[in-house]
């Protein structure tokens, strides 16, 4: 038998638990559903030092920590369950899971987005430890050292740009020719004197004993490979991947309007094409992804679904 709540919230980033916090103190019976840890991304970030107010114990374990305790304390339950399928249409939605069904008068979709990653040797095993994909989050761990970055798009390029403010010096690393980003931030990189482009080559391998001390390079052109060492007083270097992000939309495929590449279609207000149901953080059409920008998303999400529910059903 299924049981019937205001608001479901699938996903459990800093996007879920915020909209988790809004709704449940707004007095609106609340699940939140995530198959694997809460927190997300966030959650395996080393340090949040750019979330305002996150100065104790900054860490993205802590951090995170903190916003589940938070909208528990106001009566949301988080269960660990697996989403399987999605009936969003109608006044009653059904969120099928692994453990069974769940009904609401609305859902907020907040399964975010992952960074794609290089399938290359040691990039898994030295994440976190030299190798990052989020310039924001961690630019300061690399004051004075030399930094890669690998893309050539205008995210790459632009993350570049603001490395510079720590790093010795910047390599950008792109397997064409000419980065493709728009041509005034190409050219701020080109007259950038920390910064260097490295054209038609890839990154092949990530080297280091439980941290990160070497990358190997390939021309594409020629097929040459070779390593780059870090510097010896140094002991590491960073490596910065910025070739895109998979949002984790798969299972709304066909239940609400979405971009070509998977991103959910919503406003500032989060509403989707489908009347209850809304979208907050990553997997959501948006030009900045940081914490406190999903976290303003749960926000207005669950404030949407608030006022949507007194309007529809009370």
């Amino acid at each position: 038998m299924s049981r019937h709540y205001d608001v479901i919230i699938i996903g459990s980033g800093p996007a879920g638990l915020s909209a988790a916090l809004y709704a449940s103190r707004a007095k609106l019976s609340t699940l939140v559903l995530e198959k694997s840890k809460n927190g997300g991304q966030a959650a395996i970030t080393h340090l949040i030092e750019n979330y305002p107010g996150a100065v104790e114990d900054p860490t993205g374990p802590r951090v995170t920590a903190r916003m589940v305790e938070q909208a528990k304390s106001f009566g949301a339950e988080i269960k660990q369950d697996e989403v399987l399928n999605v009936e969003l249409e109608g006044e009653e939605k059904v969120v099928t899971c692994v453990s069974g069904d769940y009904t609401a008068k609305t859902v907020i979709i907040a399964t975010g987005a992952s960074p794609r990653k290089l399938d290359a040797p040691g990039i898994r095993e030295l994440e976190s430890k030299g190798i990052s994909y989020c310039a924001t989050c961690d630019g300061d761990f690399f004051e004075g050292l030399d930094v890669y970055v690998v893309g050539g798009a205008n995210s790459a390029v632009e993350e570049a740009l603001f490395l510079t403010k720590f790093a010795r010096k910047v390599t950008i690393v792109y397997r064409k020719e000419n980065v493709r980003c728009e041509k005034v931030t190409a050219e701020k990189a080109k007259n950038n004197p920390k910064i260097e482009i490295l054209g038609n080559t890839v990154v092949t391998e990530a080297i280091g004993d439980g941290i990160l001390e070497a990358i190997r390079l390939k021309n594409v052109i020629t097929g040459e490979e070779y390593v780059i060492e870090a510097d010896e007083e140094d002991g590491t270097m960073g490596l910065f991947f910025f070739i895109g992000y998979i949002p984790q939309t798969k299972l709304f495929e066909g239940k609400v309007e979405m971009t070509e590449d998977g991103y959910i279609k919503a406003g500032e207000d989060t509403r989707t094409n489908v009347e209850g149901v809304f979208v907050a953080g990553d997997c959501r059409v948006k030009d900045i992804r940081q914490v406190v920008t999903a976290v303003s998303d749960g926000a207005v999400a669950a404030i949407r679904a608030e006022k949507y529910i007194a309007e529809k059903f009370e």
